[in-house]
């Protein structure tokens, strides 16, 4: 494992993440020989039906501050606990319709156990601990607070 001591890096992007910059992301790491295995998590906002009505789309607010010292925190356990050459997160702030990606994270180890492992621990820190909120709107026009499932 490699000792904690990242400089912290921003999470948050405005609205969608879009296919580019995944397609961008995953793309400059084909330089990086050591890499064996990548994985990536992409949460995509879902058109779910509740008490009748379609959900349109999530507007997504934070305690930004709070919440990326939180992302920093949940980074360096990662890296203490799993063998990664690197690892990327990425949240949206503002509104995403169904349809469209909200959170995109992004491991590269040497081995593909180990991606799977620490993929599965990110998403599930990140759903737990980071104070993001989520607005949902629907087809409507009427929007309730989110509960993080």
């Amino acid at each position: 494992m490699k000792a904690a001591n990242h400089n912290p890096k921003p999470v948050f992007k405005k609205g969608p993440i879009e296919p580019e910059f995944i397609s961008k992301s995953i793309a400059k790491h084909t330089t990086k020989t050591g890499i064996g295995a990548h994985d990536i998590f992409l949460g995509q906002v879902r058109a779910d039906t509740i008490a009748g009505k379609q959900v349109a789309g999530i507007e997504y607010t934070a305690y930004e501050e709070m919440a990326e010292t939180e992302f920093h925190k949940i980074r360096e356990a990662a890296f203490d606990q799993f063998d990664m050459v690197c690892m990327h997160i990425y949240h949206s702030l503002g509104v995403v319709r169904a349809g469209e990606i909200s959170l995109f994270v992004f491991v590269s180890t040497a081995h593909r156990a180990e991606a799977f492992k620490a993929i599965e621990y990110l998403v599930r820190e990140i759903k737990h601990k980071v104070p993001i909120f989520g607005k949902e709107f629907f087809t409507d026009d009427t929007y309730q607070w989110k509960e993080n499932k």
